[in-house]
């Protein structure tokens, strides 16, 4: 019976030893070794000008995509810029079929509690879009009226966040463009939107010439996010730091006509 007991113990003995190192070997894995492993960083993005988009020659180029392409130099991986679907960028963030979410990501305390995000680098804010010849005084004007705003965006939050625009037939886009071509087609009367991207694309001399800002709603940061818990997080802050020191990210900010945060 004392023999059996000690075989016992030893066999314990023996598959502690081995499944320890394992399970350690398991949580030390890191998404930046992960990434170092594949030889490329997934980015995912949506066409959002001036982040993400491709110009009138056929290059993809872009504020968040020329900036990722340095940083990724510097970090020694390649980038991979991959189109995703913004209402489930989270998702495809923990599937790991993306492994970070670089364009112009609004930094929010709820994101905050299930995504690792970087601090913030280029300062944003959220912007009514009417037509140039509407009359607007206020988001009181809209209460009735139709708003659109993209799904699961910082403009959708700042239409929940008003009390006026509650009272607006509100229509969630699937991309921040869809809103500033509805509002053209008179099909909606306003677009809650990105300032960035605003600015980018309406007024003289754009597709939507006709198309005009008439109000500030929410100042917001924006980051680049990556799984909760991420190495890679503290990586691109190191590097975004040193861009900023050196003049590269001051200088790709003044290209393309963004404000950079403090």
């Amino acid at each position: 019976m004392k023999k059996l007991f000690v075989f016992i113990l030893l066999a314990a003995l023996v598959i502690c030893l081995t499944a320890c190192p394992a399970k350690q070997t398991a949580n030390s894995a890191s998404d930046y070794e992960y990434v170092k492993g594949k030889g490329e960083i997934i980015i995912g993005y949506t066409v959002y000008a001036p982040m993400n988009f491709t110009d009138d020659n056929g290059v993809f180029t872009g504020f968040d995509t020329e900036l990722a392409i340095a940083v990724c130099s510097k970090l020694q991986i390649k980038p991979n810029f991959v189109e995703i679907n913004w209402d489930t960028k989270e998702v495809e963030l923990n599937a790991k079929t993306i492994d970070c979410i670089w364009n112009g990501l609004t930094i929010t305390p709820a994101r905050q509690e299930t995504m690792a995000i970087t601090n913030p680098y280029i300062q944003n804010a959220q912007v009514v879009v009417v037509k140039s010849d509407a009359a607007y005084s206020g988001t009181a004007s809209l209460i009735g009226k139709t708003v659109c705003a993209e799904a699961g965006s910082a403009g959708e939050e700042s239409i929940e966040g008003d009390e006026n625009l509650l009272q607006a037939h509100y229509v969630a886009k699937e991309v921040q463009t869809a809103c500033l071509m509805e509002v053209a087609a008179g099909t909606a009367d306003a677009a809650v939107l990105d300032l960035t991207l605003a600015k980018a694309m309406i007024g003289p001399g754009t597709d939507y010439a006709n198309l005009t800002i008439v109000d500030h709603l929410d100042i917001e940061d924006y980051g680049i996010a990556f799984r909760k818990g991420s190495d890679l997080c503290d990586k691109v802050n190191g590097v975004l730091k040193d861009l900023r020191t050196d003049g590269t990210l001051p200088a790709l900010a003044e290209k393309y006509g963004l404000d950079m945060s403090n």
